[in-house]
C-alpha cells in the first residue's frame, strides 16, 4: 500500500471520521494532570485537535527526515528513499539509475523509484531547468492549520469527546467538567455534614462551592480548582445535595428543602399518556398543538422562542401549581444548565421589583415559583403573563397587563357535590388582560374540583370521549349557535384532567359525535339533529 505523509504545512481534512483512539484519552489525562484545572468538552475537544495537528506535523518533519524531497535537479544512487511533494508526499525507494537517451539536451538521468504499493515509475534526475525545482511554500504554520481547525470542528468533536470521556472510568464529570479520577481529593463524611449546616443555615443555597471551601476544611496547599473540583463531586454524589446553578455556575442547595413541585411532579402536572392517532390531525389542528404552550406536546412540534419579551395565557393546571410550561418558545428566557434538572433562579416582578424563587425543572419540562405571585396578582386561568429576559443573568421579569375594566362577563366554572363542572357566565372581577377562549373563573374554594383530581389519581382515563362530550355540552350553552372552539374545550379538559392538544384534538378529528363546524369549532352530532 502507497505511504502517504501530509506535507509539513498540511493538516487532516477528513476531520468528519475524527473517532477518539485510547491514545487521545491518555494526552487528555496527562494533559489535566499538568494544568491541573478541570475543563469542559469544546476545551478538550480544542486541545485534542491541536495535539493531533501537531502530532501529524512531528510525523511530516520525521518522513522528511528519513526521505530525500524529489527535486529534479538533484542526483539520486540505488536505495535513496525518496518523497515527492507534488505526490502529497509519497515515498518511495530509488531501484535503478540510467543515463537519458535524448539528442541535443544536457545531460541528465533516469531513475526507477519502487513505491510500497509495488508500482515503479521513472523520473528525472540531474536536471537543472525544471518548475518542480521549486520546493512548495509553507502558507500556513501548524498553529494557523490548528487554529482554524479548532473553530470548524471542535463543536462537532465535542460530543463525541464527552461520550468516550463518559465510559472511561478515568475520568469523572461535574457541572459541564472533566477531571482525571486520579488527583481527586476525598471528601469524608464529616466534611459533608459541614457542607449541610452552612446549606441549611442558608434556609437550603443556593451556595456557591467557594464559600462552602471556606468552612470544609481540606488539605491545605491544595490547588484551589482542584479543591473545588473535589469537592464538587463528593457533593454531587451525595443524595442530599443539588447542583442547582446555571451552565457556566456551580451551586448547591439541600434537595429536602426545595419546593414541593420539585419533590415530586404534582397531581396536576401529571399526566396519564392517552393513546391517540396523530394522522387524525388536520393542518389547522397542526398548527393549533403547535401555538399553545404546552409541555407536553412533542419539543419537535414546538416553535422556538422569538426575542426577548413573551406572553403565555395560563392553563388550569399551571395556575393552580403555580408554574409555567418550558415549552422551546419559553425555554429560551430561563436559565438552563449542562446536565443539573434543576436550575434556581430568580423571579423580578416588573411592577415593584420584588424578588422571589423561581426552579426551573428541566426533566419535567416546568418552570416553578409563581403560585403566591399569581394570587397576590388576582389572576385566573387564561390570563395572560408576560416575560422578558432581566437586566441580570439568572432572573426573569414576569409582569401582567391591567384589564380595561375591574368586572366583566366571564365564563365562570362550578363545581358541584357530585364533582361534575358546569358553566355559567357571570360578572367577575378581571384583574389582568386574558385569552378569551382559555378563560375561565373559579369558586374561591377549589375542595370539589380538587377532589375530581385525587379520585382520577393514578387511574387510566379509559372515558376521554365522554368527558370531552359532557363538557362540550355544558359550554354550549353559553353560545347561541352551540359550538365551542377546540380552544375553549381544551382550557376546559384540563380543569378536570391533564391533557396536552393531540389527544384531544385526534378525538375531535376520528369520532363522528363531534361535528366540525368550521375554524375548529365544533358541537355534538345530538345538538345538531335536535336543532
Amino acid at each position: 500500500m502507497t505511504l502517504t505523509a501530509p506535507r509539513p504545512d498540511a493538516v487532516e481534512t477528513d476531520w468528519e471520521q475524527f473517532h477518539i483512539r485510547p491514545e487521545d484519552l491518555e494526552f487528555l489525562s496527562a494533559y489535566l494532570l499538568e494544568e491541573e484545572t478541570p475543563l469542559g468538552p469544546e476545551a478538550l475537544a480544542a486541545e485534542l485537535i491541536r495535539h493531533r495537528i501537531q502530532q501529524q506535523h512531528e510525523q511530516a518533519a520525521a518522513h522528511q527526515a528519513a526521505n530525500k524531497p524529489y527535486l529534479p535537479k538533484e542526483r539520486y544512487a540505488v536505495g535513496d528513499r525518496v518523497s515527492f511533494p507534488a505526490l502529497d508526499w509519497t515515498a518511495g525507494k530509488v531501484s535503478a539509475v540510467r543515463p537519458a537517451k535524448t539528442l541535443g539536451e544536457p545531460d541528465f538521468e533516469v531513475i526507477t523509484v519502487e513505491f510500497e504499493d509495488g508500482a515503479q515509475h521513472d523520473y528525472a534526475a540531474g536536471l537543472e531547468e525544471h518548475i518542480l525545482n521549486q520546493p512548495p511554500e509553507v502558507e500556513e504554520t501548524p498553529e494557523d492549520a490548528a487554529d482554524a481547525a479548532v473553530a470548524a470542528h471542535a463543536a462537532r468533536i465535542a460530543p463525541l469527546l464527552a461520550e468516550a470521556l463518559r465510559e472511561s472510568p478515568e475520568f469523572v464529570y461535574i457541572a459541564g467538567r472533566w477531571f482525571p479520577r486520579a488527583l481527586i481529593v476525598d471528601v469524608d463524611s464529616g466534611q459533608l455534614n459541614v457542607a449541610e449546616a452552612l446549606l441549611d443555615m442558608a434556609s437550603g443555597g443556593p451556595l456557591p462551592t467557594a464559600q462552602l471551601l471556606g468552612e470544609v476544611e481540606l488539605p491545605s496547599g491544595l490547588n484551589p480548582r482542584l479543591a473545588e473540583f473535589s469537592l464538587d463531586l463528593a457533593l454531587q454524589e451525595d443524595p442530599r445535595f443539588d447542583e442547582v446553578g446555571p451552565s457556566g455556575e456551580v451551586a448547591w442547595f439541600l434537595r429536602r428543602l426545595e419546593p414541593e413541585p420539585l419533590q415530586k411532579p404534582p397531581l396536576y402536572l401529571h399526566y396519564e399518556p392517552l393513546e391517540h392517532d396523530r394522522a387524525a390531525l388536520t393542518e389547522d389542528m397542526l398548527a393549533l398543538e403547535a401555538q399553545l404552550d404546552d409541555e407536553l406536546t412533542s419539543a419537535e412540534l414546538q416553535p422556538e422562542g422569538e426575542g426577548d419579551q413573551l406572553q403565555v395565557a395560563l392553563l388550569y393546571p399551571h395556575w393552580r401549581v403555580g408554574s409555567l410550561p418550558l415549552t422551546r418558545r419559553l425555554a429560551a428566557l430561563f436559565p438552563s444548565a449542562y446536565e443539573s434538572p434543576r436550575v434556581r433562579f430568580d423571579f423580578v416582578d416588573a411592577a415593584n421589583d420584588g424578588r422571589f424563587q423561581g426552579w426551573v425543572d428541566r426533566s419535567h419540562g416546568y418552570v416553578v415559583g409563581l403560585h403566591g405571585w399569581y394570587q397576590a396578582r388576582g389572576l385566573m386561568p387564561g390570563a395572560y403573563v408576560q416575560l422578558s429576559r432581566g437586566e441580570q443573568p439568572g432572573e426573569v421579569l414576569v409582569a401582567t397587563e391591567t384589564h380595561r375594566s375591574s368586572k366583566e362577563w366571564v365564563r365562570t366554572a362550578l363545581v358541584g357535590a357530585d364533582g361534575g363542572v358546569v358553566y355559567a357566565m357571570l360578572k367577575q372581577p378581571v384583574e389582568a388582560s386574558f385569552d378569551e377562549r382559555m378563560m375561565v373563573q373559579l369558586p374561591a374554594d377549589l375542595s370539589a374540583l380538587d377532589a375530581v383530581w385525587q379520585r382520577r389519581a393514578g387511574k387510566p382515563v379509559d372515558n376521554l370521549a365522554q368527558i370531552v362530550a359532557g363538557t362540550m355540552r355544558e359550554l354550549a350553552k353559553l353560545n347561541p349557535q352551540n359550538h365551542v372552539h377546540a380552544v375553549e374545550l381544551y382550557s376546559a379538559l384540563n380543569l378536570v384532567l391533564r391533557c396536552p392538544p393531540a389527544p384531544l384534538l385526534a378525538l375531535l378529528a376520528s369520532r363522528p359525535q363531534f361535528e366540525h363546524v368550521g375554524h375548529l369549532h365544533f358541537r355534538l352530532a345530538e345538538q345538531i339533529a335536535d336543532a
